[in-house]
Formats: structure tokens, C-alpha cells, sequence
């Protein structure tokens, strides 16, 4: 069956969360889904993460809200680190979260064994490039995922129309862009000792490179686009609020925001514009279009790099990267947040107050 003889079904806004604040920001600016992480196994050490008292909390606040909560366990394990993953896994089985997002089969194969009740997402980690993928890990239990980022619009209804009815497809829609397969690099590790496939990636791929010559060691020539020079692995970030109506025709279930060390204001500002553009869409088609340059005039209000559609539209060309800078784009400044309205101490000046 074709992804357009299927009734297509509004699909999931999935946020990110470091911290218990930003995940209560994300429920309330609209989120359908948050994702999160604990203090061990996701790939974001460096965010601020949640203690499992706050991981508790937060699950109970999404929850009393009708919101989901997906809890990363995604890093690619070594022997070291499977005792303890069986340990937090049993953590995780009393707090109920509603999917754990997995990319190890080791780590895989230990959820199933101790918390089968909960749901499976694998991980963009695991290079979910095709639908033989998709149906290996369904059949072994997982309940959807999480496409490559390197794949197009194409390609997904192309696994859509592919894989069991009831296996999900979570796609990035939004957010940062790696310079290697679906993150799966070897550079942070190499230049740093830090490896980015267990949550500590010190992004050398933002970082402005020289030529060195092998035998005038210590001689840099710099590689220069201009005089701020070149950042020869920096990737635009993804933005696809302005493509709504194709994504839903490729049959994603899961629109995911990439960020989870960003600030409450990010994730506010970019769940309300996706939430918005989500629900003119399925109202009325030329309701989104009418609203579309408020949504992507809406996203570039937080700090961002130059937005582009990655690969949903083909191969991306040499316009994909920001040569010449590796600095965020930051337009506004942020003043404050309002907390309380109050209404004027004379009723006549505030048309909603019933009585003086």
C-alpha cells in the first residue's frame, strides 16, 4: 500500500529536554512527546540531564498532561557497561517512561530482558537507512525508528510503504546536522580522546582547520575562504517547518527537534512554531500556507546556524556548509518571560474582567 492511500494520521511533535525546566517548557508550548536523559548511557553527557528524582518528575508532570516521555539509552556499549545498564534499566522499569531509544543490540536485548513492557525506539545511531532495517528490529520487538538523517523524503516513503503498518518512522525535522553517518563519528575520539558514540563529543566538526605539511612539522598554512577563515565540516542546521505538507505525505509518525542542550527559550520558540504549522496544516492546507512565512520567521527568532532542508531533497550541495563561520545567527534578544497578566485596577480597561 502507497503512503497516499493510507489515511494519513497527524503525526507527533517530539521535543528535546537536558533538563526538567526545558521539558516542562516543552509540554506546555505543545509538545506531544519528550525526549530525555538520564545521568549515564544517552549521548549527551555534556547537557545537564535528569537525577531520577527529576527524572520522575518530569515523567508524572508529562504524563498529567497527556504527554509521552522517551528516555535515551543510545550510547554504543562496551562490556563495562552492561551491568550497569541492567541496573538503570530496572530504575526505568518503576518510573514507566513510555519508550527508551536504544541503538546497541547488547543494550537492546537487556531492555527486552528486564523492562519488555516498554516500548523500543531504535536509535538514528544505528544507521536506520533502509526497510530491511526496519523490519529486522521489528521483528525482534521495537516499536519504531528513527530514520538516518541522510535520507530523503523519497527514501522514506519508500520504507514507509515497506514495513508493518504498526512500525513507527521518527525523522529529525529540525535541529543541528552531523558531518558523519546518522553521528556515528570517530573524530571527537581521535583528536580528543572523547568519544562521541558514548555521549562526549567535543564537536570538532565546528572547529577552523590548517594545512600542515609532513615535513615542516609545526608550519600551518591556514585555509582561508576569507579572513575569518574556513570551517570545513560545519554543517547548516536542519529546518523543515517550511515542508510540513511533504513530510506528512512520506508518512513520518514522529516529527523530532534535534537539541537537547539547548535553553527552555529554544525549545519554546521552536516546539510553538512546528506545533503551530502541525495543526494549521491538518485544519486547512491553505491555512499552512498562509501562515508559512510566520513559522519560519518564527524558528530564526532563537539563536540558530543558516537553516537548509538537509538531504529530504536529494544530496545536499557544497551550500550545505557555512564556510566562513562557525558563530550561531542571533537576530533578537531575549528580555524576559511573562509570568502573570494582570488586568487594569478599572474594569472599563479590561474588557474580560466581570466585575470591579
Amino acid at each position: 500500500m502507497k503512503p497516499n492511500e493510507i489515511k494519513r494520521k497527524k503525526p507527533e511533535l517530539l521535543a528535546p529536554a537536558g533538563s526538567l525546566p526545558v521539558l516542562k517548557t516543552a509540554v506546555i508550548y505543545g509538545a506531544d512527546a519528550v525526549y530525555i536523559g538520564g545521568d549515564a548511557f544517552g549521548l549527551r553527557a555534556g547537557a545537564q540531564n535528569f537525577s531520577p528524582d527529576e527524572m520522575r518528575e518530569g515523567i508524572a508532570f508529562a504524563h498529567a498532561h497527556g504527554v509521552k516521555v522517551y528516555v535515551t539509552a543510545n550510547i554504543l556499549a562496551h562490556n563495562r557497561d552492561l551491568v550497569a545498564a541492567e541496573a538503570y534499566f530496572q530504575e526505568l522499569k518503576e518510573m514507566k517512561p513510555d519508550a527508551l531509544i536504544i541503538s546497541d543490540p547488547g543494550m537492546f536485548m537487556t531492555a527486552r530482558r528486564v523492562c519488555p513492557e516498554i516500548d523500543i525506539h531504535i536509535s538514528t545511531q544505528a544507521n536506520n537507512t533502509n526497510y530491511e532495517t526496519c523490519r529486522f528490529w521489528h521483528d525482534l520487538g521495537a516499536k519504531r525508528a528513527v530514520s538516518a538523517r541522510e535520507l530523503s523524503l523519497k527514501e522514506l516513503e519508500e520504507i514507509r510503504a515497506n514495513i508493518p503498518q504498526d512500525m513507527e518512522i521518527e525523522t529529525f525535522v529540525h535541529g543541528a546536522m552531523c558531518i558523519s553517518y546518522s553521528g556515528r563519528c570517530l573524530l571527537s575520539a581521535f583528536l580528543t580522546g572523547r568519544d562521541a558514540n558514548q555521549g562526549a563529543c567535543t564537536h570538532p566538526c565546528r572547529w577552523k582547520y590548517a594545512l600542515m605539511e609532513e615535513k615542516r612539522p609545526g608550519e600551518y598554512f591556514p585555509v582561508e575562504e576569507n579572513d575569518r577563515g574556513t570551517y570545513i565540516f560545519n554543517s547548516r542546521d536542519l529546518c523543515m517547518v517550511g515542508h510540513i505538507p511533504e513530510l506528512c505525505e512520506a508518512g513520518i509518525d514522529s516529527f523530532k527537534i534535534e537539541g537537547r542542550m539547548k535553553t527552555a527559550l529554544y525549545v519554546a520558540t521552536v516546539t510553538r512554531a512546528y506545533r503551530r504549522a502541525i495543526d494549521d496544516y491538518f485544519t486547512d492546507k491553505a491555512l499552512y500556507e498562509a501562515n508559512r512565512d510566520w513559522y519560519e520567521a518564527e524558528v530564526r527568532k532563537c539563536t540558530h546556524r543558516q537553516y537548509a532542508t538537509g538531504f529530504f531533497f536529494g544530496k545536499p550541495s557544497a551550500e550545505m556548509q557555512i564556510y566562513d563561520s562557525s558563530t550561531y545567527v542571533n537576530d533578537y534578544v531575549y528580555l524576559g518571560s511573562i509570568e502573570e497578566a494582570k488586568c487594569s485596577p478599572d474594569p472599563g480597561n479590561c474588557p474580560e474582567k466581570k466585575t470591579g
